[in-house]
């Protein structure tokens, strides 16, 4: 049986990355443990108030925001912190050499419905050791990323997890409160016939998109010859989670319903961590045309477009954005 430690121990390139993901996976713990307690440890409802993205924060995404921050605040290898739910990134330690993003539970929407969420994480190096962190010092392009992952709390705590170039799963272990190894060099196929998308937005999307759907909606009858499937969990660590179980596709398409958003994900938080772990599975991530891992981003809470999972399927999107925009 591998523990996350002893794969740590195995892989990790460095102490402080180990170190840094634990402070992450701990907290999971703790956050996974109110999450099954939900109405009795009155975590659910909404918290009052809005994070700097606008939206309505729910209880637990307040606590799970804390929870995160404070821990690895006091990790000396922690140069900073940059979290979905605040306005601005939080130094930390001048002396660590990282830098720590996350979005403190993805989906929060789900918690009142007791469906899957999620924590989203993901690690940069810190450039400018010895000096206070600042927002500039989060701005690079998610190639840069030393580890990500995600935690999904659903039936049971899943970590997934790349700090090499391949992607490993562990599983929540409520005997023993251990990560246990559960599947190595996690791989995607290169074909699928199952697709996640928000299809209330189809009047908002760009001609290239709803001209996709359409065509997987027609089915064996279409130009496509086969059937495909629809499957959205409305969390995106969820829909991720599926397909590195099982394949697919999953998109969040530039869309015109808000004239100021470019999409509707966040490109340090959620586009750049996910990513990672499907390029190093086999997958493919775009916001349409353009990896999304060659981004360089302009703001922490900077937005794209994503179009993430089975290689094959994830360009045929972008032949038909390429070739709609050539006419």
């Amino acid at each position: 049986m591998t523990t996350l430690t002893d794969y740590l121990n195995d892989y990790s390139p460095n102490p402080a990355l180990s170190d840094v993901i634990t402070t992450v996976t701990d907290v999971g713990k703790t956050i996974s443990q109110l999450l099954r307690k939900g109405a009795l440890a009155d975590i659910l409802g909404e918290a009052g108030n809005q994070n700097v993205q606008g939206e309505d924060q729910k209880k637990l995404d307040v606590l799970a925001n804390d929870l995160l921050l404070d821990a690895l605040a006091k990790n000396t290898h922690c140069a900073g912190v940059a979290s979905e739910e605040l306005d601005d990134a939080t130094p930390a330690n001048a002396d660590g050499s990282l830098l720590v993003l996350f979005d403190p539970l993805d989906g929060s929407s789900n918690i009142d419905i007791n469906m899957a969420v999620g924590t989203i994480f993901s690690v940069l190096p810190y450039q400018r050791q010895g000096q206070i962190s600042e927002n500039a010092d989060f701005l690079q392009a998610g190639n840069q990323q030393l580890a990500a992952g995600y935690l999904l709390y659903g039936t049971s705590t899943v970590l997934a997890l790349t700090i090499a170039d391949h992607v490993v799963m562990f599983s929540l272990d409520p005997d023993t409160n251990d990560y246990v190894l559960i599947q190595e060099n996690v791989q995607i196929d290169i074909n699928t016939s199952e697709y996640a998308i928000n299809a209330s937005n189809y009047r908002y999307w760009r001609a290239p998109m709803q001209q996709y759907i359409d065509e997987l909606i027609a089915g064996e009858t279409g130009v496509r010859g086969r059937d495909f499937n629809t499957r959205w969990v409305a969390a995106m660590v969820g829909d991720v989670h599926r397909i590195l179980c099982r394949g697919g596709l999953f998109t969040y398409p530039f869309d015109t319903k808000y004239a100021n958003k470019a999409g509707k994900l966040r490109l340090m938080y959620e586009a750049n961590p996910m990513s990672l772990l499907i390029e190093r599975a086999g997958g493919a991530a775009t916001d349409a045309v353009n990896r999304i891992l060659d981004i360089e981003p302009t703001d922490i809470h900077q937005r794209v477009p994503v179009v993430l999972g089975s290689k094959n399927e994830v360009d045929y999107v972008k032949n038909l954005h390429v070739t709609y925009a050539d006419k």
